[in-house]
């Protein structure tokens, strides 16, 4: 069933309340590939209704990204939802979301702004102001869907921490599932920006996760200096790579590690010529 209005989708969803059903909410942008899929099927097993939200959101969006061309592939999202098993697909217009749609700043626009200590690094210090924009968004998708699960990809793990701490501070009745990476046969993390990305492209983009797994490999052997992991990355890196950032943070508050342990997830993000690319992997 696709859904444009918050009116239709909140009165579905009373229905399914006063049935005793419970709800399960996958946010996304679209251009839906396996790593969604994986998390359309985790709620429509765990749950008995599921809506999937398609919506590219604006606000977490900064100057000069690609919100203009950020793939939009309705049609055949709402095919995918659909084999899948969803009950609702969710794609409201910017307008929707946003009525004052000419006032998209934290000047006109109530914004949901999570710790700064968890947004002045990785994503968020290259990224300023998009975990504002994506608390605000994630939090008026619970508003309007009132879901009792929710499912995020560990792809995003920064922003996966980040909404479980607005939950978590904010008394949001909503279960936060975290959902494991999905990689292609080569190790490539699956992404919509992966898209954008030449066949040579694809290759060079292969240093990411080759890069984390090394490391991890280099940690199970007993090395533990964040300096001297750091450093068995470079070897993986030429001309094509741009390196933003290679950072150990803990896994609960993204502290940053000195010294590795159970608790660190490694964090890189790189740039293959105009498109940036996340990757991440837990050393335990």
């Amino acid at each position: 069933m696709l859904l444009h209005t918050i009116a239709e989708v909140r009165e579905k969803v009373k229905e399914w309340k006063r049935e005793g059903l419970t709800v399960g909410l996958v946010p996304t942008m679209g251009a839906l590939h396996n790593g969604h899929l994986s998390l359309i099927k985790k709620s429509v097993e765990k749950c008995d209704r599921t809506v999937v939200s398609v919506f590219v959101n604006p606000i977490q969006f900064c100057p000069g990204e690609d919100l203009d061309k950020y793939p939009r592939t309705l049609d055949e999202d709402e095919k995918l939802c659909n084999a899948a098993g969803v009950d609702i697909v969710f794609a409201p217009s910017p307008t929707e979301m946003y009525p004052d749609a000419q006032m998209l700043s934290n000047d006109f626009l109530t914004y949901v702004i999570p710790p700064f200590f968890y947004t002045n690094k990785l994503c968020g210090k290259f990224r300023v102001g998009h975990f504002d924009g994506v608390c605000t968004v994630v939090n008026k998708l619970f508003n309007i869907v009132q879901p009792d699960f929710a499912f995020f990809g560990e792809k995003d793990r920064q922003q996966l921490i980040i909404l479980k701490k607005m939950v978590k501070d904010l008394n949001i009745p909503v279960e936060v599932i975290p959902c494991p990476i999905v990689r292609e046969e080569s190790g490539l993390a699956l992404s919509s920006r992966n898209k954008y990305l030449s066949g040579e492209d694809k290759v060079q983009a292969l240093a990411l996760s080759k890069i984390l797994f090394n490391i991890k490999a280099c940690y199970n052997k007993g090395i533990k200096d964040v300096k001297a992991l750091t450093e068995t990355a470079y070897s993986y890196l030429n001309e094509n790579h741009s390196l933003e950032y290679l950072e150990f943070r803990d896994a609960d508050n993204l502290e940053e590690k000195k010294i590795a342990d159970d608790n660190t997830i490694v964090f890189i993000a790189l740039k293959i010529g105009d498109v940036r690319l996340i990757d991440n992997i837990a050393l335990a």
